[in-house]
């Protein structure tokens, strides 16, 4: 009974070791070279009858070392690509020596390994011009063979299980497009699947997968791989931004190289190693040698890149220069090579648009790959980081409105000034009166900013195209009067400033030049930050002129009493003729970690006292753009 129970704990010791082994994310030197001190598995061609084609069709397959036919095996199907047959993963990659070289490191399960050709015609030959539409399409037709033919050839010909959880299909190329197609589309027969460097045939995500759900249930892993230089990385990425927005696991491994082999075998070398065991989801993020360029990125520039797991690296040239960092709210330490380039991966970052510098010898510049943003009283670098939630921003195939930049001259300020106008769709096309909302910046910020770091234009059609929000005018002003020196010149004085600027140039000019509705209970005032503050001043003294503002990440400063003072006595006075105009008074910020966060409940447990009426909502974030899109989103359908 005791060598029973130590060959049983033995057993499982095993087992558990196998499973939870690391699996490293990068194929090491030498893994792709025949050993000669290891089994070996063997190679065989078949033929099969094809219903589907109506002749006997090739394929070649692979059993693992120690193959024996009393033990059932579970099957890989891998696919070559648009140039190739059932030979050219043999041809180009030595798949038997890859996994030969797996097994006797026990980092695979014992797997059969079909090769088919994945051109499902009479002369399935890759000769002539491969990319004649007949050929193409042969390869649509393979997944009736495969289904219909292949697969049940195979479980008759070998011992094999025959369940979803055991078939696996991959492929390189046109190959990892019909396995994305194939497997995606049947994923009561496929469980596994890899799409390496998948071609122009990868069906659109919203077609690959229609129903989120079922494909977090049955698969047990979906792996997208391709080379940083590959011209068809767009279909992976696009793929890959549709599983994230629909929080699908999967895993997305970026790493150098184009459309090759050397990226395919890496490809076969990672992928087999998760197949047919218990997997981590949670671990899928870590599988990724390089990040997808951010988006923020100018064009063709390759860094910043951001990882799966929002991780950031970072590359700049500066073979001069003593010491770089990078600057995100937390200084990074950057790394020189030889070459001059300096590098450093960041911690995960919060999703959305976030400012960043690059401080070379303690000088504070912009990032040359990024585009650059007024922010922080200056032109500074900015990336914007994914973020599953983030589709009331995104650019959509929906009407479109304009950003009209528009110069005017402020009698009030005595100077020319600028203003960014959002005319909603249809704009030009009808005689409609429009609702405004006069849409205002924070501080170290100007009239650019809700456009570009906002993104209030998209926010806005996306709103409008589903009824969410009603068509209307953004006006976004330029809150910047004139005074300097930071928050301590921020007084009653440069309150007034805005106000009457805004009273008497920018809504007279707005109302004169577009089509609008001149009323209250048309107009909407809302800001973040310092744009906050003159909302909550200029707003709540004319509310016979607004009947909704917006108070974004603000409030007044608690210990400046001087400021706050008469802002609290006007309210007190005046608190029946407030309640009674605002239709909307709706104050939000960004959770605790939010700068302005204690100055707002302050102000708010004031507003209680007073009997003030408000809406209060948290969105977590802190003071950043993030947040400030959001509350543009939710401020938006509130009013008009």
């Amino acid at each position: 009974m005791k060598k029973l129970l130590l060959v049983i704990t033995i057993c499982i010791t095993s087992v558990i070791a196998t499973y939870a082994q690391e699996i490293a994310i990068q194929a090491p030197e030498g893994f792709d070279l025949a050993r000669n001190d290891i089994a070996k598995g063997k190679i065989d061609s078949l033929q099969y009858s094809s219903k589907a084609v109506g002749v006997k069709r090739k394929a070649l397959a692979y059993t693992p070392p120690g193959f024996s036919k009393r033990k059932k095996y579970p099957v890989l199907y891998l696919l070559h690509g648009i140039g190739g047959d059932e030979k050219e993963w043999l041809r180009g990659a030595d798949p038997q020596v890859i996994l030969d070289n797996l097994y006797a490191e026990g980092k695979i399960e014992p797997m059969i390994v079909i090769m088919p050709n994945g051109r499902a015609m009479k002369d399935d030959r890759a000769v002539g011009n491969v990319f004649d539409p007949e050929k193409v399409e042969a390869f649509a037709t393979f997944e009736k063979d495969l289904l219909n033919d292949l697969i049940p050839f195979v479980e008759k010909k070998y011992p094999v299980l025959t369940d979803r959880e055991h078939r696996a299909i991959a492929g390189l190329s046109m190959g990892g497009g019909q396995s994305l197609n194939f497997g995606l589309g049947n994923l009561d027969q496929f469980a596994w699947v890899g799409g390496f460097s998948s071609a122009p045939n990868t069906k659109a995500p919203e077609v690959l997968l229609p129903d989120p759900e079922e494909a977090k249930e049955k698969l047990k892993l979906l792996w997208i791989s391709c080379g940083v230089d590959d011209g068809l990385l767009s279909f992976s990425q696009r793929t890959h931004e549709y599983l994230f927005r629909h929080d699908i696991p999967h895993i997305y491994y970026l790493e150098p190289g184009g459309h090759d082999f050397k990226v395919w075998k890496n490809g076969l070398y990672m992928f087999s190693q998760f197949l047919f065991k218990p997997v981590d989801t949670s671990s899928f993020t870590k599988y990724s040698l390089l990040g997808t360029p951010a988006s923020s990125n100018v064009r063709n520039a390759s860094y910043p890149q951001v990882l799966p797991d929002h991780r950031v690296i970072f590359r700049i040239k500066a073979p001069e220069a003593k010491k770089v960092q990078i600057d995100l709210g937390k200084k990074y330490d950057m790394e020189k090579d030889t070459a001059g380039y300096w590098t450093v991966t960041t911690d995960s970052i919060s999703r959305g648009f976030h400012y960043y510098s690059l401080l070379v010898d303690g000088v504070a510049v912009a990032d040359p790959g990024s585009e650059t943003y007024y922010g922080m009283g200056r032109m500074a670098s900015g990336i914007e980081i994914p973020y599953k939630d983030g589709d009331f921003y995104a650019l959509k195939d929906v009407p479109h409105g304009d950003i009209r930049i528009k110069k005017y001259y402020s009698e009030v300020l005595n100077s020319w000034r600028e203003m960014y106008v959002y005319t909603p769709p249809g704009y030009d096309t009808t005689d409609i009166n429009y609702p405004v909302l006069y849409l205002l910046h924070g501080g170290g910020e100007d009239q650019r900013g809700w456009s570009t770091q906002g993104r209030a234009d998209l926010i806005l059609d996306n709103l409008i195209a589903e009824q969410q929000a009603k068509p209307m005018l953004i006006v976004m002003m330029d809150g910047n009067i004139g005074f300097r020196g930071g928050p301590r010149a921020f007084n009653e004085n440069a309150l007034k400033a805005f106000e009457n600027e805004l009273k008497e140039a920018v809504i007279p000019f707005v109302e004169s030049h577009y089509r609008v509705k001149t009323d209250a209970a048309h107009r909407a005032l809302a800001g973040l930050s310092m744009g906050g503050l003159q909302t909550l001043h200029a707003g709540v003294q004319n509310t016979d002129m607004f009947a909704y503002l917006g108070v974004f990440s603000s409030g007044w400063w608690a210990e400046n009493t001087e400021l706050s003072g008469p802002e609290y006595a006007y309210m007190e006075t005046n608190t029946d003729k407030i309640n009674k105009n605002l239709q909307v008074f709706w104050i939000s910020q960004g959770g605790e970690e939010d700068i302005a966060y204690k100055n707002n409940q302050i102000m708010m447990k004031r507003f209680d006292e007073m009997e003030i009426d408000y809406q209060y909502s948290e969105y977590a974030g802190g003071h950043t753009w993030p947040v400030w899109r959001h509350d543009l989103f939710k401020f938006a359908q509130l009013i008009f």
